[in-house]
């Protein structure tokens, strides 16, 4: 609720031109059924494969998204757009009004984004919600594009003294111009197993395990449909994995307990995560907490916290890890800013309620928000006057802003 006693505005955002489009649907629909109705109204915007904006109360409804065809057609849903003219601090609905009819200006209070992936994990959204002014929920916009690149967070996290699986990445220019080079630089440094990656992409969508040249080719061409640049990553054998979320900013950071994913296959893949069991993201088999040490199990938590830090993260994420017990070994192996399900059942097992989350999201939101605007942006000389009066020729560099006034320096 807000200072003025109404109701607290949240646009929660998911669908989205990623192929994790399906993923965000549940995760969105998750994320609105935790909020409190008799304080927030949470107002569904819903991003279709192709990129347009809807919003209406049937998105409300998983139905809806059982028949992509006629949900666009529903008379019942608007067409939006965030504007990022901090005037409307919100959303524009019906913007493309006709004669007879007008457009609208919504309001919000905070932006929950649920989208997975391309287009709205990478920093995207993140870079709309910054012009805009309004306060939103999960990492900033750097934040979001380096841990949504899987090269540029080893290079961070290395830099930080935080192990990381070893790799070699590569672009997909490269595999096509100099496929033997590549693997024969991949055979060098790595040893099989490995494990092939799009950069940025989750889900386990386009990964793939190799034991030979030949798999280790057709792993390539399958990861470079899904991305420009690859990653090939030594497999941890006879390691688990194990996942933590944290959550907070600044100095208010906390962890999770620990899970441990049980997987059918050789590597945790898409099945295994979201359509096994016939329950959505919850149904994966996992066992919580996960069995290690005490010691163990509170390394792997400060790890994930400094991996946090390290990103300069915000908001929630979920980290996996690759561990051998028996070796004390323990690897970075993804960070995930939107996990599906917001990991939820992570937050339950210590005791938070999915609504408890949410609201903390929120006010975490809020509070990074009100730090941005701390911030100077609002700088002004006599730099236009100057350059207005004499011409734009040789002005750069030529005059120096100090405070409100102008000193003149040589031109070289």
């Amino acid at each position: 609720m807000s200072s003025s006693g109404r109701k607290t505005t949240i646009a929660v955002i998911f669908g989205g031109r990623s192929v994790e489009h399906d993923v965000s649907v549940v995760t969105g629909q998750q994320i609105m059924q935790a909020f409190n109705p008799a304080l927030y109204e949470v107002v569904p915007i819903y991003i279709t494969r192709d990129g347009k904006w809807l919003t209406g109360a049937p998105l409300r409804q998983m139905d809806t998204f059982k028949d992509e065809a006629r949900l666009l057609q529903n008379k019942e849903l608007q067409s939006v757009v965030l504007s990022p003219d901090t005037r409307h601090h919100g959303l524009i609905i019906n913007p493309l009004a006709g004669r007879f009819s007008k457009s609208e200006i919504m309001r919000l209070d905070v932006v929950f984004p649920a989208i997975h992936g391309s287009h709205g994990e990478d920093g995207t959204l993140q870079g709309l919600f910054e012009l805009a002014d309004i306060p939103y929920v999960g990492f900033a916009t750097l934040g979001s594009a380096l841990t949504n690149d899987k090269v540029m967070t080893k290079h961070i996290l290395r830099q930080h003294g935080i192990a990381v699986v070893p790799e070699v990445a590569f672009t997909r220019l490269d595999w096509l111009d100099k496929p033997d080079d590549i693997l024969a630089q991949i055979k060098a440094t790595l040893e099989y197993p490995v494990f092939v990656k799009p950069a940025t992409l989750g889900s386990s969508i386009g990964v793939g395990r190799a034991d030979t040249d030949d798999m280790l080719r057709y792993a390539i061409d399958i990861a470079a449909n899904f991305d420009r640049r690859i990653l090939v990553e030594k497999a941890i054998t006879g390691g688990i994995e194990i996942n933590c979320a944290v959550m907070g900013y600044e100095d208010e950071v906390q962890a999770s307990v620990l899970e441990q994913p049980i997987s059918w296959d050789a590597f945790l893949s898409y099945e295994d995560k979201y359509l096994r069991g016939g329950d959505g993201m919850k149904s994966a088999d996992r066992i919580i907490p996960a069995p290690l040490s005490p010691e163990l199990t509170t390394r792997i938590q400060n790890m994930a916290m400094a991996a946090f830090k390290a990103v300069d993260g915000r908001g929630i994420v979920r980290i996996d890890f690759l561990v051998k017990p028996e070796h004390d070994e323990v690897h970075v192996n993804e960070l995930n800013t939107m996990p599906g399900s917001l990991a939820f059942y992570l937050w339950q097992a210590g005791g938070m309620s999915p609504t408890q989350v949410v609201e903390k999201l929120v006010r975490l939101a809020r509070t990074a928000h009100a730090d941005k605007r701390r911030n100077v942006y609002d700088y002004k000389t006599n730099l236009i006057a100057v350059a207005a009066g004499r011409g734009l020729k040789g002005t750069k560099g030529g005059v120096k802003a100090l405070g409100n006034g102008v000193t003149k320096t040589p031109i070289a």
